[in-house]
């Protein structure tokens, strides 16, 4: 197995939206900050800062990437849920998944581990839900709170940061951590561990990479050009 690093954060998500379906949490259910909701901080838009309870901004008015949301998002659903989040997540994502090697072993922003087979069974739910209405999940891939500025870690500020529930959304970010081929709507997530997982509808394609060498500016390239050329390969109709 190996670390997701914050591609824990698209996991985690899905199980919360599990439990927005099931009656035991709502998106509009407030969370975090006073005028934050569990939209909000699925979505990086409570104002949280990154790794602490400190509030850097008004609910909806910058988009701040925060770990600590996605913490207090799964407490939430721990306590409706009374049962450990980790556990929840076993057995609303995992195990209907088929997902054996993976676990929440952390906290809820950055603690699981998986594999690659595990995570192409997540990316095929996304496209083919079964877990969830695909009416839910389509609209977890739109964008939430639109217009926020914000930074992607690594990659830097973007007045448009857009973002989903769990999915950060390409947009027209650039540069960013998928290729120049990606559109507009393609959706994932990577982390720090040297892992991402994204899923391109335009293009009909999904691409999960996880490796043991941590984000750095070794990754920007690489990163690019291997995913330019699984599209470029879609392109060509290989």
């Amino acid at each position: 197995m190996y670390e997701l690093a914050s591609v824990t954060k698209l996991l985690v998500a899905y199980g919360v939206l599990i439990a927005v379906e099931e009656g035991a949490v709502a998106l509009d259910q407030p969370a975090g900050p006073a005028g934050s909701t569990v939209e909000h901080l699925l979505s990086h838009a409570s104002g949280l800062a990154f790794d602490s309870d400190a509030v850097a901004a008004a609910p909806g008015t910058r988009r701040i990437y925060s770990s600590r949301g996605y913490e207090v998002v799964a407490e939430l659903v721990e306590n409706e849920a009374g049962m450990p989040f980790s556990e929840y997540l076993r057995e609303a994502v995992f195990a209907p998944l088929g997902m054996a090697d993976t676990e929440l072993a952390g906290p809820a922003g950055h603690g699981a581990r998986s594999t690659v087979a595990d995570l192409v069974a997540f990316a095929r739910e996304v496209v083919t839900p079964r877990l969830l209405h695909p009416d839910t999940v389509a609209g977890a891939r739109q964008v939430h709170f639109p217009g926020l500025l914000g930074f992607v870690p690594g990659y830097g500020r973007f007045n448009d940061n857009t973002w989903g529930l769990g999915f950060e959304v390409r947009g027209t970010k650039w540069p960013h951590w998928t290729g120049a081929r990606n559109s507009p709507a393609t959706v994932g997530h990577f982390g720090q561990a040297g892992t991402f997982l994204w899923i391109d509808p335009a293009v009909g394609r999904a691409a999960v990479v996880l490796t043991d060498r941590p984000f750095g500016p070794w990754a920007k390239p690489l990163w690019s050009e291997f995913n330019d050329g699984l599209i470029s390969q879609e392109t060509h109709g290989a």
